[in-house]
Formats: structure tokens, C-alpha cells, sequence
């Protein structure tokens, strides 16, 4: 007669399935990190770059847009282009993420994982 296994222990199966979800997560964010997204205004005058993980690397800003008699004008201009790429970081973020939790939102607990 073969040998029956014993019966698996949900909670030790649990607990693999949450490491290896911890493991992919960490993969996930190392791989954000090294991504890049940009964002734009004034027609592409105003460009601001930042990593998939969020952190603003750089501003450019076309020499023809400077003018000393308006800079509130470019002040806006630097906000939009920075919130539209971190706002398209937001998106390579929840994208990246959802395919590593299967879609699954983990909402706070999120943060305990990785």
C-alpha cells in the first residue's frame, strides 16, 4: 500500500504563499525604482521626470518659457508637469503591483509586506 502524505497544513501554505508574495513585491518596487516616468505642460515646454517608485529625478524647462515678468506662470506650468508624473507613476505603480497580488488590493496591509 503507498504512502498517504500527510495533510497539508493550510496555515504553513499560507505563509509560503505570503513570502513568496513578499519576495515578489520587493522584486516589483526594486524594479519601479529603476523605471521612469515623465509629465509635461505648456505643450512640452515644462518636463519633469520621476522614478516608477515616485521620486521626482529631474525638471527640464525650455529656455523660451522663462520670463522674468511672469514666473507664476512657470511656477504653474513646473507644478502640472510634476503632478502629471507622479500621478503616471501612481499608474505604472498600481499596474505593477496588481500583477504581482493578482489584483488583489491589499490596502494598508500593502505597506507590512514590503
Amino acid at each position: 500500500m503507498a504512502k498517504q502524505k500527510p495533510p497539508a497544513n493550510p496555515q504553513q501554505n499560507l505563509m509560503r504563499q505570503m513570502q513568496r508574495m513578499q519576495q515578489d513585491m520587493e522584486s516589483a518596487q526594486a524594479a519601479l525604482a529603476d523605471q521612469t516616468v515623465e509629465g509635461s505642460a505648456g505643450g512640452g515646454m515644462v518636463k519633469a521626470t520621476a522614478t516608477g517608485s515616485g521620486e521626482l529625478r529631474a525638471v527640464s524647462i525650455a529656455v523660451e518659457v522663462v520670463d522674468p515678468e511672469d514666473v507664476e506662470m512657470l511656477e504653474d506650468l513646473v507644478v502640472a508637469a510634476v503632478t502629471e508624473a507622479l500621478r503616471a507613476a501612481q499608474e505604472l505603480q498600481a499596474s505593477t503591483m496588481g500583477s504581482v497580488t493578482g489584483g488583489l488590493d491589499l490596502g494598508s496591509l500593502g505597506g507590512l509586506l514590503g
